[in-house]
């Protein structure tokens, strides 16, 4: 079994929005990428592909990272080494460590969004369905999810709503103060929207409207809170009266530029605009930017407004990285184990082998036995190998083995109990 865990990512602190535009795997075309290919190097894999990173997590051995990268880039149409400045590694624990931490939002621009989690049960669905997950990412993707609810339960850590929804309302906020008479435009009706809209009515926003390509889930996003819905060649219209947009598609082209918007401006006679923008790859063409009256933030904006809401949950991201830490340990010993295991039936074999051979040669010196005296020596040697079997065992079960450190101990307890060269034992032994 290939057991080296390798974990190969880029996220919002190592490559700003274009790279990552760049280097997502969300979509591509006929739609989301799903896993790479499980050949070669790759064993088991996974992609996890998000606004605010791209990580690709598989087992394997030899050149499992140059493989990796190659299909990543291959993906993109790029080459490996366009990657190398923006990317991190993490290899088997550290690789678990990272994911048991991204999974309990504690490498989040919103620390202790949650988000994350449901992106990442999405992530190995969709690697469940390509059929590119076996023992280990079946093991550590649920260990995964299992630590992060621990972390939600025995921290505060997502005690109040954080997150990049939140913080676009709060850039909203501090720009026109008092949110009363004022519009709000949602282009695009998914989790984001949902999330901007809940905080929009909070803040005490006038009217919401939702345009959609969809338009019966704009509609349904609408009655949640209390707005109306507009078919999406309406947009133009309600962009001349809205204060307020906060775009959320999952395109992959911009829907709105600077062409667009001049003549909305004329019709709102350059009353000022301010636009959000949350979605990766980007919905509004940076060309916006050159317009007079426009105020465009995209997702890294954020960063300084996300930072001002993390003092609170800081504490609690100690207590839940210590939450981690004990569960990288028990991963840890659960994966030496994998190794372990065969000594250990190899050992039990070898002593119930051993026993029921003795067993025999009893039964042959004492002659005819009754059925209770057989069920009664039966017993004897079965408690008698289990408890010989115990130390050993317990031996090979020892915390604190190392990866590395697991080969010394396997090969001690194989050479004393010649477990490689089977038992050869004469009736005189």
């Amino acid at each position: 079994m290939n057991r080296t865990i390798l974990l190969v990512g880029l996220n919002h602190r190592t490559a700003g929005v274009d790279i990552r535009e760049r280097f997502s795997l969300g979509s591509n075309g006929d739609g989301a990428i799903r896993a790479l290919p499980c050949s070669g190097a790759v064993s088991e894999s996974l992609i996890l592909s998000t606004c605010n990173r791209v990580e690709l997590l598989a087992t394997g051995n030899g050149d499992t990272q140059g493989q990796m990268l190659d299909n990543w880039a291959r993906l993109c149409n790029a080459k490996p080494e366009d990657l190398h400045p923006y990317i991190y590694v993490h290899k088997d624990l550290e690789a678990v460590r990272h994911l048991f931490s991204v999974a309990s939002s504690l490498d989040s621009m919103v620390l202790g969004e949650p988000q994350i989690l449901g992106q990442i049960k999405t992530a190995y669905r969709n690697a469940i369905q390509s059929h590119t997950t076996g023992v280990i990412l079946n093991r550590l993707l649920h260990k995964a999810f299992s630590v992060a609810k621990r972390v939600r339960t025995e921290t505060a850590i997502a005690s109040s709503a954080v997150s990049i929804s939140y913080a676009a309302v709060e850039l909203a906020k501090r720009i026109f103060g008092d949110m009363k008479g004022h519009k709000t435009l949602l282009v695009g009706a998914g989790e984001m929207a949902e999330l901007a809209a809940m905080h929009l009515l909070q803040a005490g926003i006038d009217e919401i409207v939702v345009t959609n390509r969809t338009l019966a889930r704009g509609q349904e996003l609408a009655r949640q809170f209390r707005g109306r819905a507009v078919p999406f060649e309406q947009m133009g219209a309600e962009l001349t009266r809205a204060d307020i947009i906060i775009t959320s598609t999952g395109s992959r082209d911009p829907v709105l530029r600077a062409s667009d918007l001049r003549p909305v401006l004329k019709a709102r006679k350059n009353r000022p605009m301010f636009f959000i923008d949350i979605a990766v790859p980007r919905d509004i063409d940076p060309d916006v930017n050159e317009l007079d009256n426009v105020y465009l933030y995209d997702i890294d904006d954020l960063k300084e407004v996300v930072e001002e809401n993390l003092a609170t949950r800081k504490e609690e991201a100690v207590k839940a990285g210590k939450i981690v830490n004990e569960e990288v340990l028990s991963f840890g010993r659960w994966l030496s184990s994998l190794d372990v295991q065969p000594t250990i039936i190899d050992l039990i074999q070898r002593g119930e082998r051993l026993g029921q051979e003795e067993l025999a040669k009893t039964l042959k010196r004492l002659g005819p036995v009754s059925d209770e005296t057989r069920d009664a020596l039966l017993a004897l040697v079965g408690s008698l190998v289990r408890k010989l079997n115990h130390d050993p065992i317990m031996f090979l079960k020892q915390d604190g083995m190392a990866q590395e450190g697991s080969d010394p101990r396997i090969n001690a307890v194989r050479r004393i109990f010649n477990l490689d060269k089977g038992c050869m034992y004469s009736e005189n032994s």
